[in-house]
């Protein structure tokens, strides 16, 4: 069965629509639409706060906020892929609201990707440690686990072993520190993806991408109850609003800052009426 060929039987229409919402999922979009129920639950910004540029996003977004922006950047690096690549991304899995970031296979294997945002922040690794200004991160275990389970969950749908190479991909830190490379999970920036992915031993052949292919686009591969997937260029349109607003909040916060000292400047001369 080729990966879009809908599913025999009465529910056949709607299955074949979310293998076709799972294969086009977009880079970030589980944490976009986390982002975004956030946003909704907030209360509107008032006019004075517009003004002021008082952020649109709570607290407790943030940290989504900065995750899709990096999952966005490495989508953006997957879809340089050939061909000969296959790219999934937000993968529903299990029944607890997990996903994969990126599930790629291709001529070198099948790799899941963990994509960490740490903008100008330091990364070191060594052995199975992660610092991230010195704070050690679950990372390296989080990731075997993901790999783990997602060579265990292909391997049962095409009823044989799939070995899943795990990958870390830091995006935006100032600097990434690999002392001693671990046995099983690669930690690399964004810039090194691409290289990793293609300079490794062919390991799999066009039709064994296709079978492994055709597994990774059903949810039920993924999850025992199909999972609700959105349309991702609803999803996108969302958040590039919201990314907009984010922006233009900044500035505004940031032509705040900058204009303070030129009035005060201003009225210490006398060009304005003192405070």
């Amino acid at each position: 069965m080729s990966i879009a060929e809908p599913m025999h039987g009465s529910s056949g229409a709607p299955a074949a629509k979310t293998v076709g919402l799972l294969m086009r999922r977009a880079p970030g979009q589980s944490v976009m639409e986390e982002v975004l129920a956030l946003h909704d639950a907030r209360p509107p910004r008032s006019r004075l706060q517009r003004i002021l540029g008082v952020a649109p996003l709570a607290a407790s977004a943030s940290s989504w906020y900065q995750g899709a922006l990096g999952e966005r950047v490495v989508g953006r690096q997957l879809a340089a892929l050939g061909p000969e690549w296959k790219v999934l991304h937000a993968v529903p899995v299990g029944e607890k609201g997990a996903d994969i970031d990126h599930v790629v296979i291709g001529p070198t294997g099948v790799f899941t990707l963990n994509t960490k945002h740490h903008a100008d922040q330091s990364v070191w690794a060594a052995r199975g440690a992660v610092l991230v200004n010195g704070r050690r991160q679950p990372y390296i275990r989080n990731a075997e686990h993901e790999a783990t389970r997602a060579g265990r969950l292909l391997s049962a749908a095409v009823c044989h072993h799939v070995a899943v190479q795990p990958v870390i991909v830091v995006v935006g830190a100032r600097r990434l520190v690999v002392k001693e490379k671990h046995r099983s999970v690669a930690v690399l920036t964004s810039d090194q993806l691409l290289r990793a992915l293609t300079r490794r031993p062919v390991v799999l052949s066009p039709e064994h991408i296709s079978l492994l292919a055709a597994a990774a686009a059903q949810p039920s591969t993924w999850r025992r109850s199909p999972p609700v997937l959105q349309p991702p260029a609803d999803v996108v349109a969302r958040f590039a609003v919201l990314e907009k607003l984010v922006r233009q909040a900044r500035r505004r916060r940031l032509g705040w800052i900058l204009a303070a000292p030129v009035a005060v400047l201003a009225s210490a001369a006398g060009a304005l009426p003192p405070f």
